[in-house]
């Protein structure tokens, strides 16, 4: 983890999460200069790169492999979601990776990125590409509108696979559901979904929750004095890295354990118990153990150490949100052959 060189210019970056935080940012193109880009880059789209770690190791614990073929990183911004993605899934020759986003400036930035990092690599524009095996979408509902939405909605009908990463604010949540309820006719819910039923968040009573996740960045960070500057001069809490996520497939995808539910945002304790909001098949619903039945995992939430992805073994669960030793749930089953 080291300090961007050239350092980004504060004021900048002052502005650019001004605009993401009014909601102005998809008014019109503000990258004004590669230097802007770059400071971006190295700041707002690192972040976002750890939500892009966050859910493809979540995939890999589930056993999903993407298919093979083209892939199409749509509002690539900087284009940290495609680099990310190529990082774990690597490249071949007939692989390519189409780019698209409004901003000319992104597209030339993010396809010059790409290219140094992986030589070799094809990389063209497109908003509709001809193949798209894997379609990846990042951060961009809150630019968007409804009739926009549609539109990609319409376009990402032609993927194979469907991976898309949003702030885990409840407006856009809950835009994913929707989103969610759509695609399902024709894909798979692969993550963070457990089961292929409509979303439980749908049910009456369920107004005030959201499909919600927290990334973990890297250790380095909280080490590193840029990354301390950072988080003080702009207000951000380096260590709550939250988003929202749907993984989509029109493959079946390999088969979870029984009684697998997901924990969505975070974990509460008191002196005595452990509660939790729990989604799986049958709704979503609170999740509470005991501290005196269930210690470890009462421990694995105050100590703020658990897993998204939960498996209800043989005690409902209770001792799956974390352990007192590497503060994970034990592994998933692995997936049949």
């Amino acid at each position: 983890m080291t300090t961007p060189d050239p350092a980004p210019d504060w004021a900048t970056l002052d502005r650019l999460r001004e605009r993401f935080l009014s909601g102005t940012a998809g008014h019109h193109d503000y990258w004004s200069s590669d230097a802007e880009l770059a400071g971006y880059d190295a700041t707002f789209a690192q972040r976002i790169g750890w939500k892009w770690a966050f859910v493809l190791d979540d995939l890999a614990r589930r056993g999903w492999i993407p298919p093979g073929g083209d892939v199409l990183d749509w509002g690539c911004g900087t284009g940290i979601a495609g680099r990310v993605f190529l990082e774990r899934h690597g490249t071949d020759p007939q692989r390519v990776l189409w780019l698209h986003d409004r901003s000319p400036g992104a597209l030339e930035y993010a396809s010059t990125r790409a290219r140094t990092r992986f030589p070799g690599l094809t990389v063209r524009t497109s908003s509709n590409p001809p193949g798209m095996a894997v379609a990846l979408v990042s951060h961009v509902l809150t630019e968007l509108t409804s009739g926009q939405v549609e539109a990609l909605v319409a376009t990402l009908t032609r993927a194979d696979a469907i991976l898309w990463i949003e702030p885990g604010t409840p407006p856009v949540a809950r835009t994913l559901v929707a989103v969610r309820e759509r695609l399902t006719p024709m894909f798979h819910p692969v993550a963070p979904c457990v089961h292929a039923r409509p979303c439980g968040l749908l049910a009456p009573g369920r107004e005030s929750d959201w499909c919600h996740h927290f990334a973990t960045p890297p250790p380095g960070v909280f080490t590193d004095p840029f990354w301390a500057r950072f988080g003080q001069r702009l207000g951000i809490d380096l260590r709550s890295v939250p988003l929202s996520y749907l993984v989509l497939d029109r493959r079946p995808p390999p088969p979870l354990p029984r009684g697998a539910w997901r924990l969505l945002g975070r974990p509460g304790w008191d002196k005595a118990h452990a509660h939790a909001t729990r989604c799986d098949g049958d709704g979503v619903r609170q999740h509470t153990w005991s501290r005196r039945e269930h210690p470890a995992a009462w421990r694995g939430v105050r100590k703020d150490r658990w897993e998204s992805l939960q498996d209800a073994g043989t005690n409902g669960g209770a001792d799956v949100v974390g352990t007192e030793t590497t503060g994970t749930g034990p592994p998933l089953t692995p997936p049949a052959a």
